[in-house]
This record gives structure tokens, sequence and C-alpha cells, in this order.
């Protein structure tokens, strides 16, 4: 119970007074409570130990994820490294948070196993030496009191007995007065039954007294002696209290990340990249690649070399045509140019929440069928086929291969004689049809 102490309590509260015989017992159990307390803050701290390192994994495991499906989606510029800097700040507190819980684990929990190993030590047969000297110290503190006491209770009840006597004898004896019944030398019993109980009745009373008295005279004693072992009892606790005191604000430190220099640096850095992204260069960079700022092969006249095969005019769109997935150019890296945009009605994991869910969008240019990240991500399947000739790509979207050289056609030749391929490097690209044969 919290509250200071009462030194007024009333008798109702007696019975429970640490100075009642045994109740110091609970002073003893406190040693006991000491070190299991000890065992429960371990406890609590490698519980929170476990949640840090889950949610560093999870920061890390969702970082990585998106990393690559950005990286293949089609943001490009300034506004992809700002989108990618998030990134950035979720691998970087994921490694605060393994900090974390490498300092609860190596130094908190350390630090009170070894000090409840210094403070508690245990007994071959069992509980702690400190519990045992303490019992010890209140047992012989309280022993001559307790036996005062036990003679005060015993002249008591004996007094209180007494008195009862006297009353059953002065009924019976004012019965008698009354009942025709009763004789004068039955009615001169009965009074001197009465006198006996008088003396009887003032003979116990005086004893009680006595212990009574005896007893109050060696209280004070008493009181000394258990507030000395109780007083050692409490010097043990106040090592516990201090020492409780100051392993929580080592955890609060470990714990409160806006006190780490490098918590406020990642944001400041983060803050730093999204206000460096620019709108009009990324237009320009998109329009250099992928507008009309591109380098562009006008036909002119060629003459007629049998010794080399021409490759065939590049594939234009008709104005107004809309992009398809099946015909357009696959973009060099950082051209995002033929992706749509993405689903968000993707099936990404959610293992770090058990009720939130991603929010479906049917009306996405997919049509719900998935993320386009991931689509750009795939590499699908194709068929093998080898370079008869040298061909030097002229674009960026073209690639580039010595005759001998193999590759894998990812898509058939379409009506201007161009096919999408891909080399065993990874780079994907158009080239000429008649320029390989299958394998």
């Amino acid at each position: 119970m919290s509250g200071s102490y009462d030194e007024t309590a009333g008798a109702d509260d007696t019975m429970d007074s640490f100075w009642e015989v045994g109740n110091y017992k609970r002073a003893v159990k406190r040693f006991d409570d000491g070190h299991r307390l000890c065992n429960d803050l371990m406890g609590c701290l490698q519980e929170r130990a476990k949640i840090e390192k889950a949610y560093g994994d999870q920061l890390t495991a969702w970082s990585k994820r998106w990393r690559q499906l950005i990286e293949k989606g089609p943001q490009y510029g300034s506004v992809e490294r700002a989108w990618l800097a998030v990134m950035t700040e979720a691998d970087k507190v994921s490694e605060l948070h393994q900090d974390v819980k490498n300092n609860l684990t190596n130094d908190d929990v350390e630090k009170v196993k070894n000090w409840q190993k210094e403070a508690y030590h245990k007994q071959m047969i069992g509980g702690f030496k400190e519990a045992k000297e303490a019992e010890e110290g209140f047992k012989k503190a309280q022993k001559p009191w307790a036996k005062k006491l036990k003679e005060m209770e015993t002249a008591k009840k004996g007094y209180h007995m007494a008195c009862k006597e006297e009353k059953l004898a002065a009924a019976r004896e004012a019965n008698g007065k009354t009942e025709a019944s009763v004789t004068p030398d039955q009615q001169k019993k009965l009074h001197e039954k009465v006198d006996k109980c008088k003396q009887d009745a003032q003979k116990a009373k005086e004893k009680y007294e006595k212990s009574l008295e005896e007893l109050n005279k060696c209280t004070p004693q008493y009181m000394e002696c258990m507030e000395q072992v109780f007083d050692q009892c409490q010097q043990h606790e106040v090592k516990r209290l201090t020492f409780l005191k100051e392993a929580l604000l080592d955890i609060k430190r470990h714990l409160n990340l806006t006190e780490n220099q490098s918590y406020s640096t990642i944001y400041r850095e983060l803050e730093r990249t999204v206000l460096g992204a620019n709108t009009q260069e990324d237009l320009k960079w998109f329009s250099n690649n992928h507008g009309p700022g591109m380098h562009m092969n006008w036909p002119a006249f060629e003459e007629y070399n049998p010794d080399q095969a021409s490759a065939p005019p590049k594939k234009k769109k008709p104005d107004g045509a809309p992009p398809t997935p099946s015909t357009d150019h696959v973009a060099p890296p950082g051209d995002r140019s033929s992706v749509s945009s993405y689903d968000k009605n993707q099936a990404y994991s959610t293992e770090w929440s058990d009720d939130e869910q991603p929010a479906t969008n049917s009306g996405n240019e997919n049509g719900g069928n998935g993320n386009s990240f991931e689509d750009d991500a795939s590499t699908g399947k194709g068929v093998r086929v080898r370079a008869l000739y040298d061909y030097e790509g002229q674009e960026q979207d073209e690639l580039t291969f010595k005759a001998g050289d193999e590759l894998t056609k990812t898509e058939d030749e379409d009506e201007q004689g161009w096919c999408r391929g891909r080399m065993d490097s990874g780079r994907e690209g158009l080239y000429p049809a008649n320029y390989v044969e299958p394998i």
C-alpha cells in the first residue's frame, strides 16, 4: 500500500501491526521479493530486446524489398533518389534499434544479473543468507517480549473468567432472594460464593495488572531491538531501490533514440535529400532520354554492301498510339517510360502487422492484376540465339554484340524487323532480327 505511515492508527489495525508476534516476516520476505524482482526486470528487458530486434529486422526487410521495386519501377531522377532516401532512413534506424537490443541484453541485463549475485547469497539449504540473518535477528529481539505477552494474555484470560464467575454468582444470589423454595442456608451459601468470586476476581485483576506492567516495562527495549534489525533490512532495501533507479535511468538512455546524435542526423540527411529533388532537372532528363531531346539517326542514303547485312529501320509508333508492353522498347537503366503506375493491390508480406492490410485500388491502370514494380523485375523466359555478325547499338536501348556471342531472345520480331533480347550480363534491349540465328 502506498502512502505515509500513520502513527495514529486505531485499534482495528493493531492485529496487522509490525509489532505483533511474527509480523516481521513481511520484512524478511522482502529479501525474497527483491531477488525475484531482479529476475522480473531481466525478463522484461529481454522481451523488449526481442521486440527491438524484430522491429529492426522488419525495417531492413521492408527497405530491401522496396528499394528493389523502386529501382526497377517507373520513378526516375532526383525524386527517385528522395524516395530511396526513405529506405536508407529505414536501414539506419534499423541499425539503431539493433544497438538498443544489444545495449539492453549486453549492458542492462548483465548489470542487473551481476548486482543480484552480489546482493543476494543463496544457501545450500534454500533461501538467502540475508533473509535468514534478518529472521534470526527479529526472533531474538522478539522472544523476551513475546514471553511476557503470553503471560499477560494468560492473566487477562484468568481475570475475565473470574469476572464472569462473579457475575454468575451474583445473578444466582439475586434469584435466590426472590424464590420461596430457597432456604436461608442456601441463600447464605450463595452470598458466600459471591464474596469468594469477588476475591478471586480481585486477585486475578491484580495479577493481570502486574503482568501488563511487566510487559510494558520491556516494550521499549523490545521496540529498540526490533528497530535495529529492521534498520538493517532497510539499509539493504536502500541499496536495491537506489540500484533499480540507476538501472532504469540507463534503460531510459538506451531506449530514448531522440538523445542519440545519429538519430537526429538520419532525419536531417533525409530532409536534405528530399528538399534536393529538382522537378525541372527531372523533366529535362526525361526529355533528353525519352522525349524530343533524344538523338535520332535520321535515314540517309547508303550504298549496298553485300558483305554485311543491313540493320532494319527502328520501329516507330504512329502518333497517339498507346504504349504496349509487348512491343515498346525496354528502357536502359534509369529509364522507366514503359512501366505503368503500380498496382496498390499488390500481395506483399504484412508480417509486421497483425491487422493492417494494404488498401485496394480497383481503378489502377493494371486492372488490379499486380504490381508494375514487380512486373519490371521479372525476367521471363526466352529463346537462345547466336549472333551472325557484329552489331554496335546506335541508341541506348539497343544491344551491342560480336559475331558468335549468345543471348536470349525475349520477344519475337516485330513488323519493322527488330527483336528484344537479353545478354548474359543481364542487359536488355533491341537488336536486328536478321543479325542472329537460333541455337
